[in-house]
């Protein structure tokens, strides 16, 4: 009799453990017009997802240069973080969307190749919102990101205030104008030469597809009122090579009386930081998804 409390104990807890893990489907597909190919994407959908019928709020959470949709999965370990911060009470339920942005830093390349931008907003959000149970308002949607994928969640926030309630970057791969223009010609044509245009020097640089797509000048540009309808997170190691553009991001968010969170926790660039700060980001954006 002993044996067989012992053996249902162990089953109720396997399966409670089992209940409360979220639900992983990676390498989903979406065919693209405007990318001319399948784009993947991998994403994540709470505990409860298949046994209720509500709506969930979402945070597309994109990944850094030379990643991929499931590396937020593999390496950063998200539904495993997200699965111990739903059930702790730290951030609400929630669909998190990781899709593939290849090598595109979320932007329009200015030789036409790939229109990563337009995709994203015209066919990613929408094809999410019709698949699944999601929220499809700005107070339910919110955007994060390490690097390239920082700096395209601060992109689409400062350029879509309309659809996003909050924006979390962890070490935002941003530059400041004068970092930018003495960037070194190597590093410069890896990332920017597709999308920017290639071995362009000094200030020929400053092309309009860089000045229109230029986190600082965006942010000279709006004003305040127009800032202050998107609440920001942004954190940085403070060994990271992008510690200078993430501290002038901070400065002239304030300098423009922008409310924002602004962390430099002890670390690099790497995933022990980002695996280490990502729940924070993800809680910061669940506040703003609850109703006040």
């Amino acid at each position: 009799m002993k044996k067989i409390f012992y053996a249902l104990f162990f089953f109720l807890l396997i399966f409670a453990n089992a209940n409360s893990q979220g639900i992983v489907k990676e390498k989903q597909i979406i065919k693209s017009a405007i990318l001319n190919k399948e784009v993947h994407y991998t994403i994540y959908l709470p505990s409860d997802y298949y046994t209720n019928e509500r709506n969930y709020p979402v945070t597309y959470l994109l990944h850094g240069y030379g990643d991929a949709d499931d590396g937020w999965v593999q390496f950063g370990e998200i539904n495993r973080l997200a699965d111990a911060a739903i059930k702790e009470g730290k951030m609400p339920p929630m669909i998190i969307v990781t899709p593939d942005g290849f090598k595109s830093f979320y932007l329009n390349a200015a030789d036409g190749s790939m229109s990563y931008e337009d995709f994203f907003i015209k066919e990613l959000i929408p094809h999410i919102e019709r698949t699944y149970h999601v929220k499809a308002e700005k107070k339910f949607r919110g955007i994060a990101g390490l690097s390239m994928g920082g700096y395209g969640s601060l992109l689409y926030a400062l350029k879509y205030p309309n659809m996003f309630v909050a924006a979390a970057p962890l070490s935002a791969a941003v530059w400041t104008n004068e970092d930018y223009e003495n960037m070194q010609e190597r590093m410069y044509n890896t990332f920017f030469g597709s999308t920017i245009g290639k071995n362009l020097k000094g200030k020929e640089r400053f092309t309009p597809t860089w000045n229109s797509n230029s986190i600082f000048s965006i942010i000279a540009q709006k004003k305040t009122d127009e800032l202050t309808s998107v609440k920001y997170w942004i954190d940085c190691g403070d060994d990271d090579f992008l510690t200078i553009g993430n501290a002038q991001l901070h400065i002239d968010l304030t300098n423009k009386k922008v409310p924002h969170e602004f962390r430099m926790r002890d670390g690099e660039h790497n995933w022990t930081y980002w695996r280490t700060g990502v729940i924070d980001a993800l809680s910061f954006i669940g506040d703003n998804f609850r109703q006040k």
